[in-house]
């Protein structure tokens, strides 16, 4: 945002406007919001505004979790108070130009509140920039099309659904062209919302699209993501489309992907500092120690990158997500992809996280395990995996269901060191409940195996 605080407030004033939309993130990624009066906007510009603290104590069907220490029936889920970010100042097209404005979290006295998945990420930001490095990302998300309402997806129980085209036709301009107004819109409108997207095409799979987001500093591009994902569920519902993030909707098809592109530079933000043109891949020693940290925290902190039951049904062999601890040259069996090429463009992709990733914490994750393989002085020991990354040898294998990978980050002391114990803890438990509630289901899969022959 180009536009101090006094140009906002008088373009506010200027509009007529009566109300201003504010929103904030749960622990899911869940965007959740409210229309406010303007007279409580310009308070809460003071002194923040009261936001039941109720979103980081329950799931993403609003069942609030048993489990949980900092809110709970135990605390009577008070406010908490929300901070309106300046910054994140947007007008909303497709609601004639609403002005918005995300927020985040706030104790009493002005701390930060460790279970708030934007605070988290801006603490790892500023331990970035204390180092001297200045973190730039760059979102892709991969989301199936449904010609659906929520009501037939309701009688549906969601299944048979239909997509927006049949078949296999990943870049295809014939595909894009029949759903152009759509397509369209997508890319427009989302520019007008700053969220400027740098490409949109078919995927592999029916009615399935891949996005990529222009780069921008971290806490910008996890911004970007959440309103993303959200924007596109707005625009869609225009033409009867309803999209899903879900990391694997169809065990006959690809699984959708949230991949991360990151590099490091100087404060000034002028030179790439994970390009040296004297290394034979074209990686800096900083670039090395980034992506051992990573690496070696990844097994430990997977649930950031793989959060739901069904993230872990994307994470199989052959379906173009890793299911090793892997990285290579331009490779995209692996799970951290280098791109090398040039000094502006060197980064690495994160290919781990499904499009069902909450943007805050993947990128906090990422960027964390990075930072702690640089401070460590890590040495990337396994050279690049060229070919097959699903025939690596001596490779960790990811875990395979959410439990196995939860267990592991409630016993990481990496995790708590690099994060905060406070909000691991929180994110334990909130992914432990999610299991528990999986393990109450009866699926489809079960009574077509067992109904009738056992």
């Amino acid at each position: 945002m180009n536009k101090n605080v006094e140009q906002i407030i008088q373009e506010i004033k200027d509009s007529g406007t009566q109300k201003v939309k504010v929103a904030v993130t749960d622990i899911d990624g869940v965007l959740l919001g409210k229309y406010i009066h303007i007279d409580k906007f310009y308070s809460a510009l003071k002194s923040g505004f009261g936001f039941c603290n109720v979103i980081f104590g329950w799931d993403c069907k609003d069942e609030a979790y048993d489990n949980a220490t900092y809110t709970g029936w135990h605390t009577g889920f008070p406010d908490a108070v929300a901070k309106i970010d300046l910054n994140t100042y947007r007008k909303i097209p497709w609601d004639k130009d609403a002005p918005f404005f995300l927020a985040d979290f706030e104790k009493e006295g002005g701390s930060p509140l460790e279970v708030c998945p934007r605070k988290l990420l801006k603490k790892i930001v500023q331990k970035a920039n204390s180092l001297g490095f200045q973190p730039f990302c760059g979102m892709e998300f991969e989301f199936f099309n449904f010609r659906e309402t929520p009501e037939s997806l309701e009688k549906k129980s969601y299944s048979n659904l239909d997509t927006i085209t049949p078949g296999m036709f990943g870049y295809s301009i014939i595909r894009s062209t029949a759903n152009q107004p759509y397509f369209s819109s997508i890319i427009d409108e989302l520019n007008s919302f700053g969220v400027p997207i740098e490409g949109l095409h078919t995927e592999t799979g029916p009615g399935v699209f891949e996005a990529g987001i222009f780069y921008s500093e971290a806490l910008e591009a996890a911004d970007r993501g959440v309103l993303f994902k959200t924007g596109v569920k707005e625009i869609s519902s225009r033409y009867g489309i309803i999209p899903t993030f879900m990391a694997r909707w169809n065990p006959k098809l690809p699984g959708s992907s949230g991949h991360i592109h990151q590099s490091l530079w100087d404060g000034d933000a002028k030179t790439n500092l994970f390009y040296d043109p004297n290394d034979k891949n074209k990686m800096s020693s900083t670039f090395k120690s980034y992506l051992a940290g990573q690496m070696k925290c990844l097994p430990e902190l997977l649930p950031f990158f793989a959060p739901t039951i069904n993230s872990y049904k994307r994470l199989v062999e052959g379906y173009w997500a890793p299911t090793l601890v892997t990285w290579g040259l331009d490779n995209r069996t692996v799970a951290y992809r280098i791109i090398a090429m040039g000094e502006k463009s060197t980064r690495v992709e994160v290919r781990v996280g499904g499009a069902d990733i909450n943007p805050y914490l993947a990128i906090a994750a990422s960027l964390a395990s990075g930072l702690y393989g640089i401070e460590k002085n890590l040495s990337l020991e396994d050279e690049p995996v060229k070919g097959n990354g699903y025939a690596a040898k001596n490779a960790t294998r990811l875990s395979r269901n959410l439990y196995e990978a939860t267990e592991k980050l409630s016993q990481s002391e990496i995790a708590r060191e690099i994060l905060g114990k406070e909000f691991v803890e929180h994110f334990v438990s909130s992914r432990l409940w999610e299991w528990r509630e999986y393990q109450k289901s009866v699926t489809s899969w079960e009574l077509e195996r067992y109904f009738e022959i056992i």
